[in-house]
């Protein structure tokens, strides 16, 4: 099968989240399937595009609303990253340097999507699949079917996935001329209470709608930022695929960017060596446990809660825990974590930004990786630790409950450690379990560790299961 990705991130050229590691892993297993995978995204001004060579493949211009545009198309000649790359470039509108933040987002990601599918109108074949990643591709699967310029492209399967329902793309109906002419009768195909809603427009046109987990699926149905009649009436074309790792990228045992690479015979060793250099690094003491939150700070993966909480165990503990944060957000919250840095210099610290080699090394290094979120769609980082051997300690939401099963279970078969609300004492009694477990119970810890790293959470399956969806959407 011939399938074209579309997204506005894809690693190593862009990358704000998951959707990022998503789109730059999940076509790269496809073709090892044995597939032909091609991912299409716009052509920031990234490192990656000005380190690498390109093929000018179209050129050509269409119009956002009144507004006539020129657009090129190249490809990466290498295929370095085991699939085609396609970047977009419009003059003006995409050739920023971040992937989101403008005031014209609205129309950067529309004029991209109208480029791609006029570029897709131009091809002498047809792909199989056209298969699209959150809101800023979501208008897509309404252009190919309603659009009067892109009727040739209606026979072409598409696949929606939603790595994030809480972000829609809302525009006011004052900008649906952006739009290609398509047929008025079909205006409610882009509405939602009143407004134009890419990301519902695509979960009633597109043939089938994934989420990347099967629990985030079931609880879009309750809980969707004002979707969640749509998701009930949809439901029939909906289903969840877990999103996997790159492991590939994602391996201790030959893991670049690791002082010390380790395997699950050495775990306890190696791990202990990952953890001094990275002590060592922020003035920390390796004898005591490590905790770690890697992530945005941001309402919604609750860390407002991490400075209140990190206070008091350590407290509660008497400076016998360790706590090192890595991202970055919120203002406010960045300056209560570097006040609580100040407060405790032995026992926290915090790097405020994204450090990618920072992250690998902290996953290395930690004995527990901290993860209160309020909306997790599935979650890589509690992924990323079990590969590590370091206890992801997890809200009971969405991909968390699916990937983490707590230590509790029936003779001790788990190997992390769930709560249930996103809380300061919900996180804080967690923290105490885990710190009893670290002092406690050594052995038990070991052998955690050793189960959670034979875990295949690999892409192969998942790619798997995405074949076999298309295969149904093509039937």
């Amino acid at each position: 099968m011939e399938i074209v990705h579309i997204s506005a991130e894809c690693y190593p050229i862009a990358k704000a989240g998951g959707l990022g590691d998503v789109v730059g892993a999940l076509p790269k297993y496809q073709q090892q399937l044995g597939h032909l995978a091609k991912v299409v995204m716009p052509m920031y001004r990234s490192k990656y595009l000005y380190n690498h060579e390109w093929d000018l493949v179209h050129e050509s211009g269409t119009y956002l609303g009144n507004t006539w545009f020129r657009y090129a198309v190249i490809k990466e000649k290498t295929n370095e990253l085991g699939f085609d790359l396609f970047l977009v470039d419009i003059n003006g509108l995409l050739d920023r340097e971040k992937v989101y933040g403008y005031d014209d987002d609205t129309e950067r990601f529309t004029a991209f999507q109208i480029a791609v599918v006029h570029w897709l109108s131009t091809w002498k074949h047809r792909p199989d699949v056209v298969h699209v990643h959150d809101h800023h591709t979501g208008l897509i699967p309404f252009m190919m079917k309603y659009c009067y310029a892109y009727q040739t492209l209606r026979s072409i399967k598409t696949v929606f996935t939603i790595h994030n329902g809480q972000y829609q793309g809302w525009m006011g109906w004052n900008k649906s001329h952006y739009l290609p002419s398509f047929d008025n009768w079909k205006s409610g195909m882009l509405d939602w209470k009143g407004t134009i809603n890419p990301l519902a427009a695509a979960v009633k046109c597109a043939d089938h709608v994934t989420t990347v987990s099967q629990s985030y699926m079931d609880e879009l149905r309750y809980n969707a930022n004002g979707l969640e009649d749509l998701f009930e009436f949809e439901k029939g074309k909906c289903i969840g695929i877990l999103n996997g790792i790159d492991t590939e990228v994602w391996d201790p045992e030959t893991d670049p960017l690791l002082p010390y690479n380790y395997g699950i015979s050495d775990v306890h060793e190696g791990k202990m060596l990952n953890k001094k250099s990275a002590c060592t690094h922020f003035g920390l003491d390796a004898d005591k446990p490590l905790f770690i939150f890697i992530g945005r700070l941001v309402g919604e993966k609750a860390a407002e809660i991490l400075a209140p909480s990190i206070a008091a165990s350590i407290e509660e503990f008497q400076d016998e825990l360790n706590f090192i944060v890595l991202g970055s957000g919120d203002p406010q919250l960045e300056d209560e974590l570097q006040y609580l840095q100040q407060q405790f210099p032995n026992q926290m610290s915090c790097y405020i930004g994204y450090n990618e080699q920072l992250a690998h090394q902290l996953y290395a290094a930690a004995d527990f990786l901290l993860m209160p979120s309020r909306i997790e769609p599935c979650g890589l980082n509690q992924m990323y630790a079990l590969r590590y051997g370091t206890v992801p300690m997890v809200r009971n939401t969405g991909g968390l409950r699916d990937t983490v099963v707590d230590i509790s279970a029936p003779n001790f078969t788990g190997f992390g450690l769930l709560f249930d609300n996103p809380t300061v004492e919900d996180l804080t009694h967690a923290i105490h379990r885990a710190a009893g477990w670290y002092f406690e119970q050594p052995e038990i810890l070991l052998e955690a560790r050793k189960k959670m790293m034979e875990i295949d959470h690999s892409w192969t399956k998942s790619a798997a299961e995405y074949i076999d969806l298309y295969q149904l959407a093509a039937i």
